[in-house]
């Protein structure tokens, strides 16, 4: 019974530590009205909590429209980090896009989020 609560104990602190590794001061970006054709760009900043590096393993977005840039070197314990979302804004319209971001041991990716309008060029 104790070895059952030792590791139900330990898988839960790992799983707390992971959640714990880092934080953004924010997850989502609302651009608000747009001109069409002139790319945005938003960039959103993370902090290290944890108690060693951490290393972005890779960001994507659901679409071509929407392009990530991340950084490629370990973030050091307490250091921010920053990942840059363009989206091209080719397209009128409303939109919502996201980015998901998979840090290196932890389990759960983090997903940002992009939103506004497109508007028309006045003629």
């Amino acid at each position: 019974m104790k070895k059952i609560f030792l590791i139900s104990f330990l898988f839960v602190s790992v799983i707390c530590f992971a959640q714990d590794a880092v934080k953004f001061s924010s997850m989502n970006h609302s651009f608000g009205k747009i001109k069409k054709g002139t790319p945005v760009s938003y960039t959103f900043t993370f902090t290290n909590t944890g108690t060693r590096p951490l290393v972005v393993e890779v960001a994507t977005a659901e679409c071509g429209c929407t392009t990530p840039d991340y950084p490629k070197q370990p973030i050091a314990k307490g250091a921010q980090g920053k990942i840059k979302v363009t989206f091209n804004a080719a397209l009128s319209g409303v939109f919502h896009k996201t980015v998901t971001v998979k840090f290196a041991n932890i389990d759960t990716p983090t997903t940002l989020s992009i939103d506004g309008e497109v508007l028309l060029p006045k003629t």
